[in-house]
């Protein structure tokens, strides 16, 4: 792993930088986003946002150039990461087209299917959302049940899928279901791309303990899917999924903008409140600082490999496991800093914060749970890292 920026990258994060520095829409460095009452209110702003930044071509630079990128390595993308972590920036509204399904489609998708879809995903002209997870099929995916089922012209899909984030806002969404039942697990799903606006797609909002509701319950109720919908080959969308599910665990830039960002408003909460007297916080803040750094540095790893033409790899299930539980840490460390402050909510005029500490608490309860649980993630590293048996079903 090398840490040493080429002359290259060092004047793109400069570009990016200043281009920040001019159009963020608060104090670079400092402000935070607003907040919204409205889901919706919210997500047509940070659309706008998305829209900026790709008219600059700061979203998906590794992206090939035909389609909204720079055509630039993946640690020209990190870099990006990075600097909107340090400027305080939004995330980016259509992050899983951005980061996860846009990059599947590049690996697995024709030519007509690069055109029809990409172009519309960096500027957030389209959202897409990843309808994998099922009430009985979470980290155990190769278990899901929804079906699909041969019709003139395509597929007919029924089943229900869960967790959706901006399943309500989505055009589209990636969907996996079985294709081939007498197939083992594995070997009989196909994805597909569903029009989450077709006939028989019912999206219904979850109300979450953040009292918000980004994510969805999806049911579909014999959609049709036309042939030319389907990524990869049929029965292959095991393949596709691994695909997705690689990138989303091995680097997550999300998370690091996120984290990177909370670690810095969680030192300055510490400052503020004078908690960084008490000897005890100063051990904790270390510890969080220390953790946040290890998570860049995992992703940096698994950035080299790509840069050096290799895949995720295995590994990516330990960054996974690691940033989940380190974050949920972190995330103890700021009730403690906050004090009796931490029990309040948004509208309490003493809460630092206004509440910002206390909804992301409540999030990232479900750290060690989405894309993967912990237990999944220790599967995978005694398997297929450490070469322990497997568990017999």
């Amino acid at each position: 792993m090398d840490l040493t920026p080429t002359a290259d990258q060092e004047a793109f994060r400069l570009e990016c930088r200043r281009w920040l520095q001019e159009n963020l829409p608060w104090e670079y460095g400092r402000g935070l986003p607003p907040l919204f009452d409205d889901l919706g209110e919210e997500v047509a702003y940070l659309r706008k946002w998305q829209a900026d930044l790709a008219e600059a071509r700061f979203v998906g630079v590794s992206w090939p150039e035909e389609y909204g990128g720079r055509g630039a390595g993946p640690l020209h993308h990190y870099i990006v990461q990075e600097e909107l972590a340090r400027a305080r920036a939004p995330e980016l509204v259509g992050r899983i087209g951005v980061n996860l399904i846009g990059p599947t489609i590049l690996v697995h998708g024709t030519d007509e299917q690069k055109q029809r879809w990409l172009p519309s995903i960096l500027p957030a002209q389209q959202l897409i959302c990843q309808l994998f997870s099922e009430p009985d099929a979470g980290s155990d995916l190769a278990s899901l049940s929804t079906q699909a089922v041969p019709a003139g012209g395509g597929w007919r899909l029924s089943g229900q899928k869960v967790w959706t984030s901006y399943a309500q806002f989505a055009d589209w969404g990636l969907c996996l279901a079985r294709s081939h039942p007498v197939e083992p697990e594995h070997r009989g799903i196909t994805a597909f791309m569903v029009d989450m606006h077709a006939p028989g797609v019912d999206i219904r909002p979850l109300r979450q303990i953040t009292d918000e509701s980004d994510f969805n319950e999806v049911f579909l109720n014999d959609v049709f899917v036309a042939y030319d919908q389907v990524i990869g080959e049929p029965g292959n969308g095991w393949r596709v999924s691994q695909s997705t599910l690689g990138v989303e665990r091995g680097t997550n830039p999300r998370q690091l903008v996120i984290h990177l960002q909370l670690l810095d408003e969680l030192f300055r909460l510490a400052t503020e409140t004078g908690r960084n007297q008490d000897p005890v916080i100063r051990q904790a803040l270390a510890q969080a600082f220390i953790e946040v750094r290890l998570f860049q540095l995992q992703n940096w790893r698994v950035l080299s490999r790509l840069a050096h033409g290799l895949d995720h790899g295995p590994e990516s299930a330990t960054a996974k496991l690691f940033w989940s539980e380190m974050s949920q840490r972190l995330h103890e460390t700021a009730m403690e800093v906050l004090g009796p402050a931490a029990p309040l909510w948004r509208d309490d005029s003493q809460n630092p914060g206004e509440g910002r500490w206390q909804r992301s608490w409540l999030y990232y309860r479900a750290a060690t749970i989405f894309a993967g649980t912990s237990e999944i993630q220790r599967n995978i590293i005694g398997e297929r890292i450490l070469g322990l048996p497997r568990e017999p079903r």
